[in-house]
C-alpha cells in the first residue's frame, strides 16, 4: 500500500519522465539543420519539392543544405555557409538559443555553445551549455532578487510620494485661506495707508508752496542780479557811450583773447557778440552776456575752463533743475527721508566726488572775484509737531502695508510652488515624486555633474570654477518612464543650447552611473534608482522563448 508521500514522489517521477520526453521529441523534430523549432513547419520534408521562402523557385528536396545556394533568399541553405545571406540557427539547448550569419558556419571558430556551428570544421568544440546556462540562471536569479527588493523600494516611495501630493493639498487648501485673510488685511491697511497720505500731502503742501515762492523769489532774485550785472559790464565796454557795444570795443580788452596769442582779433571779437559788428544791451543781455561771463570770471583766476563753455553752462543748469527736482519730489512723496541726513551727506559726497573726476575743481573766491553759481545744498526741512506727527503715521502705515503686501505675495509664491509640483507627473504610481527637490552628484577627471530631478542638470569644473546649467527639466522622454529629458541649457560657443537624456534603471539607490556627451552639447546620463524596478514591467518586457 502506498503512502502519500510515495504518491508525491510517483507524480514528481512521472512530470520529469514526462518533461524529459518532451525535450527529447522538441530536440529531435525531423528539420534541416540550422532550421529553429519555430520554423521547422517551412521545411516539411514530404513531398520531395521545398519551395524557397520568398515563393520565387521551387527546388528538389534533396538541394537543401547541399552546400550550393539555389534560393535567391538564401532559405535553401540554413546549415551551410553557401549563401552570403543565409542565417544560422543555434539551437543551444540549456542555454539561449541564437542566430548567426551563415558565413560564420564551419569557419574554425566555435559561436554556438553546442558546437552545431562547426559540424564539418576541425574546430574542438566543446558543448558548454549547460555551464552557461546555470551561470546565466544565477544572474537572472540575483537580478530578481534585487528587482524584487528594488520593487518593494519602489512601493516604499510610491506611498511617500501619495502622501507627499496629498499633504501638498493640503498645505494648498489651508493657503488658500489664509490667502483671503491676508488679501483682507492688506485692504484695509491699504486704506489706513491712503488716508494717513492724504493727510500728510495736506499738511506737507503748506511747505511746499512756501519752498516753492521762496524758490521762485530767488529766481527772480538771481535773474535780476544777473541782468544787472550785465548792464554794468555792457556799460564798463561801450567806451563811446553810443548804446551799442562794437568789436573794437572789445579788442581793446585782453580778457576777450580765446587763443592767448596776445591780441583779440576780429574773429574773436565777433564770437562774444554773436556773429554781430555791434550789439545793444537788449541783445548783448540775450546773447552775448552767457558767452562773456564764463571768461570774466576765467580772467578772475575763478576756475579752469572747460573745452565748450556752452556745454558747461547748460550742464550746471541740468544740475541745479535735477537737485531741485529731486529735493521737491522728496518733500512729497517721501517725506521720511528729510531726516536722513546720513543719507543726504552720502549723496553730496558722491556729487562732490564726480565733480572732482570732471576736474571742475573749485578754487577760493579772492576779493574781487566774480562769485559761480554753485548748486546750493537743499536746505533741512523743520516741520511743527502736528506736522511731523502726521508724516510719522503715514511712513509707519506705509511699512504696515508694505509687510501685509509682501506676505500675501510670499503665499502667492508657496503656492505657484506647490501647485507646479502638484501638476507634475512623478509615475504611474507617484513614485519619483520622492525625488524632487533631491539632488545627486557624479565626478569624473575634470567636472562635478550634478542632476536635481524635475529641477535642473549642472556641470562644474573640479577646480572650482563657475558651473554651467546643461538643461532645466522640460518632460518625460517615453511612456515607460525610463528616459527624463532636460532641455534649455547654457547655449554652447557658436552652438546649439545644451540639453541632457537621463537614462533610468532599477538600482537599490539613486545615484549616477555614468556622464557622457555623444554628440556636442548634447549628454547623457545613466541613472539608477529603486522607483525604476518594476518588477511586472521588467517580465513582460525582458521575457523571451528560450528552446528546450
Amino acid at each position: 500500500m502506498w503512502s502519500p508521500r510515495g504518491k508525491e514522489s510517483g507524480r514528481l517521477l512521472l512530470v520529469l519522465v514526462l518533461c524529459s520526453f518532451g525535450i527529447l521529441v522538441l530536440t529531435e523534430l525531423p528539420r534541416p539543420r540550422g532550421v529553429s523549432i519555430s520554423r521547422a513547419s517551412l521545411y516539411p520534408a514530404g513531398g520531395g519539392k521545398f519551395v524557397c521562402l520568398d515563393g520565387k523557385r521551387t527546388i528538389r528536396w534533396e538541394q537543401v543544405n547541399d552546400d550550393y545556394c539555389d534560393c535567391a533568399d538564401g532559405s535553401d541553405e540554413p546549415g551551410t555557409a553557401a549563401c552570403p545571406n543565409g542565417v544560422f540557427h543555434c539551437t543551444n539547448a540549456g542555454y539561449k538559443p541564437r542566430n548567426l550569419p551563415s558565413s560564420r558556419v564551419n569557419d574554425g571558430i566555435c559561436d554556438c555553445c553546442d558546437a552545431s556551428d562547426e559540424y564539418a570544421s576541425a574546430a574542438s568544440c566543446v558543448n558548454t551549455c549547460s555551464e552557461l546556462g546555470k551561470e546565466d540562471r544565477l544572474r537572472e536569479k540575483q537580478r530578481t532578487e534585487m528587482a524584487k527588493m528594488g520593487q518593494q523600494m519602489r512601493a516604499e516611495m510610491s506611498q511617500r510620494g501619495k502622501s507627499l501630493k496629498e499633504e501638498q493639498r493640503l498645505r494648498f487648501a489651508e493657503l488658500e485661506k489664509s490667502k483671503v485673510e491676508a488679501e483682507a488685511i492688506r485692504d484695509e491697511k491699504a486704506s489706513i495707508k491712503s488716508d494717513a497720505e492724504a493727510l500728510e500731502s495736506v499738511a506737507l503742501k503748506v511747505y511746499r508752496d512756501r519752498e516753492e515762492d521762496a524758490r521762485r523769489v530767488k529766481q527772480e532774485q538771481e535773474a535780476m542780479s544777473n541782468r544787472e550785472e550785465a548792464e554794468e559790464t555792457f556799460r564798463k565796454y561801450d567806451s563811446n557811450q553810443n548804446q551799442l557795444l562794437e568789436i573794437v570795443e572789445l579788442q581793446t580788452r585782453i580778457a576777450f583773447d580765446r587763443n592767448r596769442d596776445g591780441a583779440v582779433t576780429v574773429e574773436e571779437a565777433k564770437y562774444f557778440l554773436d556773429e554781430h559788428d555791434q550789439v545793444d544791451l537788449e541783445t548783448f543781455i540775450s546773447l552775448c552776456w552767457p558767452k562773456i561771463k564764463p571768461f570774466l570770471m576765467m580772467d578772475s583766476g575763478l576756475f579752469k575752463p572747460p573745452s565748450d563753455v556752452d556745454e558747461l553752462n547748460q550742464e550746471e543748469a541740468e544740475l541745479q533743475n535735477e537737485e531741485d527736482d529731486r529735493r521737491y519730489e522728496l518733500d512729497s512723496s517721501e517725506p521720511a527721508h528729510h531726516y536722513n541726513e546720513e543719507e543726504e551727506e552720502g549723496t553730496e559726497l558722491e556729487h562732490e566726488e564726480e565733480e572732482d573726476d570732471e576736474g571742475l575743481d573749485e578754487p577760493e573766491v579772492g576779493e574781487g572775484q566774480v562769485q559761480t553759481e554753485q548748486p546750493e545744498e537743499a536746505p533741512k526741512v523743520e516741520y511743527d509737531p502736528d506736522t511731523a506727527e502726521l508724516i510719522r503715521k503715514a511712513n509707519e502705515a506705509r511699512n504696515h502695508h508694505s509687510e501685509a503686501d509682501r506676505h500675501v505675495r510670499e503665499i502667492d509664491q508657496e503656492m505657484r510652488n506647490i501647485e507646479d509640483a502638484l501638476n507634475k507627473d512623478y509615475g504611474r504610481d507617484e513614485e519619483f515624486a520622492p525625488l524632487n527637490g533631491e539632488c545627486i552628484n557624479y565626478e569624473d577627471r575634470e567636472y562635478v555633474y550634478k542632476l536635481c530631478p524635475f529641477d535642473k542638470a549642472i556641470q562644474q569644473p573640479k577646480n572650482g570654477g563657475s558651473e554651467t546649467r546643461l538643461g532645466t527639466w522640460d518632460r518625460w522622454e517615453n511612456a515607460d518612464y525610463t528616459a527624463m529629458r532636460y532641455s534649455n541649457g547654457a547655449t554652447c560657443w557658436n552652438g546649439p543650447a545644451r540639453s541632457v537624456l537621463v537614462h533610468l534603471e532599477c538600482g537599490l539607490d539613486t545615484r549616477i552611473l555614468s556622464v557622457s556627451e555623444p554628440n556636442r552639447c548634447e549628454y547623457e546620463y545613466r541613472v539608477q534608482t529603486p522607483a525604476s524596478c518594476n518588477l511586472n514591467a521588467d517580465t513582460g518586457k525582458d521575457q523571451q522563448h528560450d528552446e528546450l
